[in-house]
């Protein structure tokens, strides 16, 4: 290809990705979720005829984008070609084909252009209540967890599936926010399908044969020296999680090998009988986005990048089957990447980060008013995000949620949500662990109803019981808290309540430190005195 080509085709990739970008900013518009709306809970992208992920939009999270990666691949294999039409929409919540789980709705679109079909068009976004017993970790299948909705048409030529609406309406507790959410993902995928054409118009393509080429070509290849720079061989690293009553241990073998590397999650522990198991797409997305942090961070993500990594895993909690109940399938999935990492850490000593908080600590709150009183009712989904682990050469980032990516939804979004009051947010001092270099806080929330209400929360906590570790010498992190402000200690999972004129305090947990505390420099640790990281005793 001459020079003028590759600059021609260098455009035309960025024109592609501000085709997908767009795509994702108009789910953020017109979302009825919060948790799309404020916190980014979602992913966008663009496909081949042939189902491979061309381009993804920055704004995402891995679970989303990864999964999504091989979910429009199912959608092709249901609905067969002959059956797609212009201005059609087709739907999913199927942990198994989509996200992990029933809350999040992955909706595929075909784009044609001159009645040829040019690509699929494919986003994902986390809707605030499908049914069932709520967002949370006590159903003892996915039957219980909501309404589930196989791969089927959203809308056919153009026409919304009015009966589809009906049910979902009939099956939820936020019929106007769910059903409106629907719509937003099926106008983001209309976005893209229009700035698409338009560009192909524009530029004269007729497919985006040559294009596709051009970026799996470059991209394989860049792949591809990384890998072969890699040490070679087998590294294995275990982590225990809280689980729900009981520890959960993960287990992980990681093998580099000549052209790709695969993880092997044998050994880990069995399926729960709670809601915190994770199909295997799920946990094949966060163990993919963790090697690729690694091996080639500056690389694009799509179909060629992530063809070079590959899972194995005879059923357990991280390959669960059907009809293992999943709804908190991220507290545990989102271990994966430290316990991936762990291992790494031995084949490339000094360049790994240390544990961090991983699992959003999100909390599903269920407000009404106390019984005889009149008041609002509504279900609050909030996000929040302990520390990261330090890295071998800066500290840890504070409330940030790796791997998952998505924002803290601003107080004032929350408590717009329902009746609800935030009476605090803040770093946690000392939550991070102490190293030369010191991990991420956690934050402190206080969180209340309005006068004359009371609230019912589903908790989905980790690492109240196990923190996250330290690496190279580094101090563990500081474990978790869930309690009343009566001192009242609550559990880090399932249904629980807040009576009237009671707030629920969350400790979040820190990261853990890297390298010897020793090595910690006197001016570092007197920046961590005066802006109130470290407890009185420097801790």
């Amino acid at each position: 290809m001459s020079d003028i080509g590759e600059i021609r085709m260098q455009v035309m990739w960025n024109r592609l990705i501000s085709v997908v970008e767009e795509q994702a900013l108009t789910l953020l518009r017109t979302a009825f979720s919060t948790s799309v709306r404020e916190s980014g809970d979602l992913s966008a992208g663009v496909f081949s005829p042939r189902g491979e992920m061309l381009a993804q939009a920055v704004t995402g999270t891995p679970g989303h984008v990864n999964t999504m990666a091989e979910a429009v691949l199912q959608f092709m294999n249901e609905i067969p070609r002959e059956e797609m039409y212009e201005g059609d929409t087709y739907v999913t919540n199927d942990p198994w084909q989509g996200t992990g789980h029933l809350h999040d709705i992955t909706m595929v679109s075909p784009s044609f252009l001159n009645g040829e079909l040019v690509a699929f068009f494919a986003c994902t976004a986390h809707v605030v209540d499908v049914g069932g017993r709520g967002f949370g970790a006590d159903g003892k299948s996915v039957y219980e967890e909501g309404i589930q909705i196989p791969i089927m048409k959203f809308a056919e030529r153009g026409v919304v599936n009015r009966d589809l609406v009906k049910i979902l309406r009939c099956n939820v507790r936020e019929p106007n926010q769910v059903v409106g959410d629907f719509y937003s993902l099926a106008a983001c995928n209309e976005v893209g399908h229009r700035r698409l054409v338009g560009m192909m118009t524009e530029i004269g393509l007729t497919s985006l044969d040559g294009l596709g080429a051009f970026i799996f070509s470059r991209t394989h290849n860049a792949m591809l020296e990384r890998i072969k720079a890699l040490p070679k061989g087998t590294w294995s690293n275990e982590l225990v999680t809280d689980g729900y009553d009981d520890p959960v241990k993960l287990a992980a073998a990681v093998s580099v090998l000549e052209d790709h590397l695969n993880v092997d999650f044998s050994g880990s522990a069995p399926m729960s009988r709670w809601g915190i198991n994770v199909p295997i797409i799920y946990t094949k997305a966060y163990a993919c986005y963790a090697l690729k942090c690694v091996v080639a961070p500056d690389i694009p993500n799509n179909a060629a990048s992530l063809a070079f990594f590959t899972v194995s895993s005879p059923t357990n909690i991280l390959n669960a089957a059907r009809p293992a109940p999943v709804s908190l399938r991220h507290v545990i999935g989102h271990m994966v990447p430290d316990l991936v990492l762990g291992a790494m850490a031995q084949a490339l000593p000094g360049k790994i980060l240390a544990e961090g908080a991983a699992a959003l600590w999100n909390i599903h709150i269920s407000a009404r008013p106390v019984a005889g009183g009149a008041g609002r009712r509504a279900e609050v989904l909030m996000f929040n995000s302990g520390g990261m682990g330090a890295r071998p050469e800066l500290d840890g980032l504070s409330a940030t949620a790796f791997p998952s990516g998505v924002h803290t939804m601003p107080i004032e979004a929350t408590e717009h949500t329902g009746p609800i009051v935030i009476w605090r947010k803040e770093l946690r001092p000392g939550s991070g662990g102490d190293g030369e270099f010191r991990g991420g806080l956690g934050q402190v929330l206080e969180i209340g109803a309005l006068d004359g209400h009371e609230f019912d929360f589903s908790a989905m906590f980790d690492r109240v019981k196990h923190p996250a570790k330290g690496r190279n010498g580094g101090k563990d992190g500081q474990a978790g808290v869930v309690k009343l402000d009566d001192g009242t200690l609550m559990r880090p999972k399932g249904w629980q309540h807040v009576p009237a004129g009671r707030r629920l305090i969350l400790e979040l947990p820190g990261g853990g430190g890297y390298g010897d505390p020793a090595k910690r420099s006197a001016e570092a640790r007197a920046l961590d005195q005066s802006r109130g990281y470290v407890t009185e005793d420097g801790k």
